[in-house]
């Protein structure tokens, strides 16, 4: 004799229909922080106005996506995690747009301790992802990566314009690409 009612949802089922609607959001926000990165690269010789802008362009993107991802929830991140990450992730981007006139020295602390912010949180979303994701080191190894760069920037502000620039974009770049990744294996898990 046959049961008529289904089983509720396993945990695991939850959790990859969770990964299955959100993976883009990651992909998302790797590809704008390697766009931030290359056009950085691309035009080096931008004016630190102009240097606070996109970053402040590329912080509003950053926490509003992070945001989104608060909101749809459902996820093996915490929500306050995401969500914490996009208010600071908005609060530096808010900075930058209300202050465009910051000294360099104001502009290297303001992206040294969003950065630190920023790399601690991704580094405790992959310790809550490795039960989810084995062998998952990328986000890790990305969050510790922001957390290196902004400690360099916090610990040396005297560094030159230009310097700053290769600096930031190189970061961008190496973050987006592992944001790429991760976002890749989250969609491949969410579909086994």
């Amino acid at each position: 004799m046959s049961s008529s009612h289904t089983a509720a949802p396993s945990l695991e089922g939850l959790v990859k229909s969770a990964l299955h609607r959100s993976w883009w959001l990651l992909l998302l926000r790797g590809i704008i922080a390697v766009a931030f990165g290359v056009a950085t690269f691309v035009w080096p010789g931008i004016s630190l106005v102009s240097l606070i802008l996109v970053y402040g362009i590329y912080a509003v993107a950053d926490g509003i996506l992070a945001l989104i991802a608060a909101i749809r929830g459902g996820g093996v991140a915490p929500r306050w995690w995401l969500a914490l990450g996009g208010i600071a992730s908005l609060a530096a981007g808010a900075l930058a747009f209300v202050w465009p006139g910051l000294t360099a020295l104001v502009l290297v602390y303001l992206i040294g301790f969003w950065s630190i912010v920023r790399g601690v949180l991704e580094i405790v979303g992959a310790i809550r992802l490795r039960n989810e994701i084995p062998n998952e080191w990328s986000l890790g190894l990305a969050g510790a990566l922001s957390v290196l760069f902004g400690a360099i920037l916090v610990v040396a502000p005297g560094t030159g314009a230009l310097g700053l620039l290769w600096l930031i974009a190189a970061w961008a770049v190496l973050f987006g690409l592992l944001l790429i990744w991760v976002a890749f294996r989250v969609r491949r898990l969410a579909k086994a």
